[in-house]
């Protein structure tokens, strides 16, 4: 395993934690400028646990159940980093990087 397979993982926790942000009308206004409807908040909220899923999917396919659980919660607070500091400051530049990591990541993964 390499540190390559790891980024699909982590990109999808951030993309995640992204969702899930966005879900709260604080942050969707700071990002998106708008105020948002109930049910894109509810799609927000789902489409976030659901790439977390993903995220813990994605684990348990590279690592032992135990070790997979441990590395998902790390995972998952390292994604969190980027996006206490982006949040604040360049709400947009978050949302924007949210779709690409995971592709970027699948990319790296394949070749």
């Amino acid at each position: 395993m390499t540190v390559i397979a790891v980024t699909l993982p982590l990109s999808l926790a951030y993309a995640g934690l992204t969702a899930l942000a966005l879900a709260m009308k604080r942050h969707h206004e700071a990002a998106l400028g708008a105020k948002p409807p109930a049910t894109r908040l509810r799609a927000f909220r789902v489409a976030g646990w659901v790439l977390m899923a993903l995220m813990v999917a994605s684990c348990l396919r590279l690592w032992p159940t135990g070790l997979a659980l441990s590395m998902a919660l790390g995972l998952v607070t390292l994604a969190g980093l980027p996006l206490v500091f982006l949040l604040p400051y360049r709400p947009r530049l978050m949302v924007r990087l949210a779709p690409i990591l995971p592709v970027l990541a699948l990319i790296a993964t394949a070749v």
